[in-house]
């Protein structure tokens, strides 16, 4: 059976084609690099993991409340519109949201994936294109294992949201080499990041958590990428081209704004779409999420240099300018430390099970002498 077939929304087959323009830029030095992006290069070659190996799919998933989170989760918690949900309809309600959620997650990860490859063969410098190497294969690691994920445990789907595919075609279609990682580096991974952080945090299924802390140390690696790489270049911009980049960061950053709002969700369900939009606006709870969201974006912006009166009114604006305090390097230690936490967790469940084991066959074995 086709994956077309298990969409919420009807996804028409055949390929997503967006035109991409720019060169192919080849280097032949290959002794010199910046010595930061080299020691990426070689940690992007040491953490790689095996998706079908590393995570416990037999694990168990509540399709209906695929995190295990309290109701007060829910974006329309208190609403009008939940108080007159019964319990199978609060149940469908959560099927489709984590299945919207999670599709999210994967879509951006094929964009991830295809844009990895693009800065592959964009990108002039020599250690840019091997650290990207190795960010491709990560992506496709993330594409299977979120694929896998909805698939076994959720069993629903829905199409990619329009505010993405617009900000992918955006960064891939522009012949700059730059904006492919500015687009997807700085703002679509640093959302998806702290994204998967909020749910990682809150999230009471082990499997989820295993996921999304696994992608986080990936993660993490790929937004200090663009940093390093960025921060750099745009240093010698013109004016003239820092507000062209300027310009499209305030842009996209609306355009992610809107990414995680579920507005395909209240329309499949049938609800009225612009009540539930006015009360996730305005509930506290979203707000917080929403400014949770924009840290790692607003410091990694604020870090590579594109920080003129525009983006930082665009942020204002957003309510998200704060942010710029936030420390990126700590975050992403504490990325890499949970998710060693999780595999020591795991080794010592593993262990404490096997030694179980052995105590019950012993037991049988004292039995029957």
């Amino acid at each position: 059976m086709s994956t077309y077939d298990h969409y919420a929304t009807p996804v028409p087959p055949g390929t997503w084609d967006v035109p991409a323009s720019g060169a192919a830029r080849f280097s032949w030095e290959y002794d010199e690099g910046r010595s930061r992006l080299l020691d990426l290069y070689q940690r992007g070659k040491d953490k790689q993991w095996d998706a079908a190996k590393r995570i416990d799919w037999d694990l168990p998933v509540d399709p209906t409340n695929v995190m295990a989170t309290p109701d007060e989760f829910c974006p329309i918690y208190g609403s009008r519109q939940w108080d007159v949900l019964n319990q199978p309809e609060r149940e469908e309600l959560g099927h489709h949201l984590g299945s919207w959620l999670f599709s999210q997650f994967l879509h951006g990860e094929q964009g991830a994936l295809t844009v990895a490859a693009r800065i592959v063969e964009s990108v002039p410098d020599m250690d840019s294109k091997f650290y990207a190497a190795t960010q491709t294969m990560d992506e496709a690691r993330h594409v299977e294992l979120y694929q896998r994920f909805i698939r076994d445990k959720i069993g629903l789907y829905y199409p990619m949201n329009e505010d993405l595919g617009r900000l992918l075609a955006d960064a891939l279609s522009d012949s700059r080499w730059d904006l492919p990682y500015l687009g997807m580096q700085v703002l679509i991974e640093g959302l998806a990041l702290a994204a998967f952080g909020v749910h990682r945090d809150v999230a009471a299924n082990p499997l989820v958590k295993q996921l999304l802390a696994y992608v986080m140390q990936d993660e993490a690696r790929h937004v200090a990428f663009g940093r390093l790489a960025l921060r750099d270049y745009y240093a010698g911009l013109t004016e003239a081209e820092r507000a062209e980049r300027e310009e499209f960061v305030v842009e996209g950053c609306y355009l992610m704004r809107n990414r995680f709002r579920a507005q395909e969700v209240w329309e499949r369900m049938g609800f009225d779409v612009a009540e539930c939009l006015e009360f996730t606006d305005h509930s506290p709870i979203q707000q917080a999420f929403r400014t949770l969201l924009f840290s790692r974006i607003v410091p990694c912006v604020k870090d590579i240099g594109l920080w003129g009166p525009k983006v930082q009114h665009a942020y204002a604006d957003l309510g998200v300018l704060d942010a710029a305090g936030t420390d990126l390097d700590a975050l992403m230690r504490d990325d890499e430390d949970i998710a060693e936490r999780v595999d020591e967790e795991k080794a010592k469940y593993a262990s404490e099970m096997a030694a179980r084991r052995a105590e019950v066959d012993a037991a049988i074995s004292d039995t029957g002498t």
